[in-house]
């Protein structure tokens, strides 16, 4: 079943399945096996010869920009807790 929307000027169509379609989902699939403890390792060990290592140089530029980041919101943070706390003082004594 399509059911076509107005939507922004334009028709957009969307296929519903059908309530016989729905029921009869769930039939002719067995169903799924665990997979073991072995197998498991050898999938995340083939995963992770699938990943691109970052270089020594890539790693220490990475790195550095990450530490320099969070010692400027560090900053940022401290210098605005200092003015707060100076607010607060001077409010209330």
């Amino acid at each position: 079943m399509v059911t076509t929307y107005e939507v922004n000027g334009g028709t957009m169509a969307t296929e519903t399945r059908g309530e016989a379609a729905a029921k009869d989902e769930g039939k002719g699939r067995s169903p799924r096996k665990r997979t073991s403890p072995a197998l498991f390792v050898r999938q995340v060990v083939a995963e992770l010869r699938k990943v691109i290592w970052p270089t020594r140089r890539e790693l220490i530029t990475y790195t550095t920009v990450s530490l320099v980041f969070v010692l400027i919101m560090l900053a940022i943070v401290s210098g605005l807790d200092w003015l707060l706390q100076r607010g607060v003082f001077w409010v209330f004594g």
